[in-house]
């Protein structure tokens, strides 16, 4: 008889299902081998699937796969897995710590479901790179690029090459050439492109953002927890709200005119028809990302054998 796990979709940083971000969710995967991890994350065919497991030093350990490699910390795939766990009542609102491959974070879970994650310290360097160039990998053209936003690599844990672009028409029409923008990744060291306009569909947005992640196997993510994270420190470090950073480079380009929001509202996933909404905040090194999920499928699936020569992880 062959070995099965159970295995969820949950959609993140959504209230309702086949919105927002899908992710694949195992809660229980101890004992499954890599190989097993990888077919089960492709099978699912979330752009990343979050295989829970036993501790030493945390609540739980998290492995991130995408459907073709690992991947070291993923926001949207942190959110819907500890939304599945309180969903279940296999845990309760408060504080919760969950070991990466990046380190150990710290999870809040509020009464209603929100989960928030606290991400990695935040690292933002500016690069130098054509705008000509930038603006032909993504399908736009150079006049659409906000020139006062400097492009740089920002990172709570997953880097990502930060792009602004002028009005939101723009940034919906972009067409990408996923070979040039994995090019561009590979050059400045990030996982992927997050390109990001003030003009947005949502009064209450403040951001609009797309996020294309082809070293990753993913064209195009609908919500991007970590993207969002690292664009939020991103903004916070080149002061683009009025107020909001002390970097020598400090601009304003926004409609804000209060500084730094206390909470910074990214909408994304629109243009693919999973509309999304994430939350961030920045307090000095600290950023955290927030959202809600809801579960879209649950389901029972059957594990591939193991190799041979496999041996089991505890």
């Amino acid at each position: 008889m062959s070995e099965s796990v159970r295995a969820f979709l949950v959609d993140a940083f959504a209230d309702e299902p086949c919105a927002g971000n899908p992710a694949g969710v195992v809660p229980d995967a101890d004992g499954l081998s890599d190989d097993q991890m990888r077919a089960v994350a492709s099978e699912l065919g979330a752009s990343e699937t979050a295989f829970l497991r036993e501790s030493d030093t945390a609540d739980r350990r998290v492995r991130y796969f995408s459907p073709t490699t690992e991947v070291d910390l993923c926001g949207h795939a942190t959110v819907a897995s500890h939304a599945r766990l309180f969903e279940s009542g296999r845990i309760g609102a408060g504080t919760h710590t969950l070991e990466t491959n990046v380190g150990t974070l710290d999870i809040e879970l509020e009464e209603s479901g929100t989960v928030w994650m606290t991400q990695n310290p935040p690292e933002v360097r500016q690069v130098g790179l054509d705008s000509a160039r930038v603006a032909g990998a993504l399908g736009v053209s150079s006049s659409s690029l906000v020139g006062d936003l400097p492009f740089a690599v920002a990172s709570t844990g997953l880097p990502f090459l930060v792009v602004g672009v002028e009005f939101l028409s723009d940034l919906g029409d972009a067409a990408p050439n996923f070979d040039a923008v994995a090019d561009l990744c590979e050059e400045v060291d990030a996982e992927g492109v997050y390109a990001f306009t003030f003009d947005t569909l949502s009064g209450d947005a403040d951001v609009h953002g797309r996020a294309f992640c082809p070293l990753l196997g993913i064209d195009e993510d609908p919500v991007t927890g970590t993207a969002s994270g690292a664009t939020a420190a991103y903004l916070d470090h080149i002061g683009a709200f009025r107020g909001g950073g002390e970097s020598p480079n400090a601009t304003d380009v926004s409609i804000e005119n209060e500084g730094f929001p206390d909470e910074l509202v990214l909408e994304q996933g629109h243009f693919l028809d999973r509309p999304g909404t994430v939350r961030a905040t920045v307090d000095g090194t600290t950023v955290r990302v927030g959202g809600a999920a809801t579960t879209a499928m649950d389901g029972t699936l059957a594990l591939p054998k193991r190799g041979d020569d496999e041996i089991l992880e505890a």
